[in-house]
């Protein structure tokens, strides 16, 4: 009587923590990254320092942040209630982010659909700029360099195997975690991280092999700025999923979360699912149609 009586308090209670900085740190240290992205391609001087303060504040902010979180739920703070919480927070933020990418889907849609076919049927485009066609991938009119598109069927396809296979094993771990069984936990989950850094690992090497070999870069016209826009934000939400997964790894070594209450690795397969999901319409429409 005494325990249930103990529950019905937990759950009447509601968690809320003290003010703390880290959003509004998380937020400039995105702010100094793009700042610094921005100086980078106009070659302003001080660019790829900003880029790395905005790391590493952004790392702080993440091991403070979760240092603050962890300590919460392990000291049992959170009920049903925080687990509510949490979870519409983590869907409204993975909705945030899958609008993210639908813009830069559209604006490659747009650009494939309708500006180069449009601009190649102009009625004097013979003289403004001669043979060029509405043929895609296509860097644009203005555009004299030569370049190759990078191909489907080599390092893309390596990668979407990796991630797939990633998808799958962070799976196998989640019901491991139901079922209690903490080895195959903890085997599965080892694997999902590294096949993630495996992930990362190859798309360095193909980016530099786009600069070197095929002369395919951020400045290739609008093929090469919608390629890179599109593979670097998905590969630097692969970093972020590759620590949040690390921090759960860690805290799996360290016994936490229970069958019947571990959001905080959900959230995280949630968001790995995600970046598996957007890398498939990556694989599709950038690197194969």
């Amino acid at each position: 009587m005494a325990q249930g009586a103990s529950t019905q308090a937990r759950q009447a209670h509601y968690a809320v923590p003290q003010p703390m900085p880290w959003p509004i740190m998380g937020s400039a240290s995105l702010f100094l990254m793009a700042l610094g992205g921005v100086f980078v391609m106009n070659g302003a001087s001080g660019g790829w320092a900003g880029i790395a303060a905005g790391v590493m504040i952004l790392l702080y902010m993440m091991f403070r942040w979760f240092g603050d979180v962890i300590r919460e739920s392990e000291g049992g703070k959170y009920g049903r209630w925080e687990d509510v919480s949490f979870r519409w927070g983590m869907s409204w933020f993975i909705f945030s982010e899958v609008m993210f990418f639908a813009v830069f889907f559209g604006a490659l849609f747009w650009v494939r659909v309708m500006s180069v076919p449009d601009l190649a049927t102009l009625e004097h485009n013979e003289l403004l700029w001669p043979g060029f066609t509405s043929h895609w991938p296509s860097a644009g009119p203005s555009f004299a360099e030569k370049f190759s598109p990078m191909g489907a069927w080599g390092l893309p396809a390596i990668n979407t195997l990796l991630l797939l296979s990633s998808g799958v094993t962070v799976t196998i771990a989640h019901y491991a975690l139901k079922e209690n069984n903490r080895g195959m936990l903890k085997l599965f989950l080892f694997f999902t991280i590294a096949l993630g850094v495996t992930f990362l690992g190859v798309q360095a090497y193909e980016y530099g092999h786009a600069y070197s070999d095929l002369n395919l870069k951020l400045s290739t016209g609008v093929y090469g700025s919608t390629f890179f826009m599109l593979t670097g934000f998905h590969g630097f939400h692969v970093t972020v999923g590759a620590i949040m997964l690390t921090v759960i790894f860690a805290r799996c070594l360290a016994g936490h979360f229970k069958p019947d209450h571990h959001f905080a690795f959900e959230a995280v397969a949630w968001y790995w699912h995600f970046v598996d999901v957007v890398w498939l319409g990556l694989f599709i429409f950038v690197y194969w149609l």
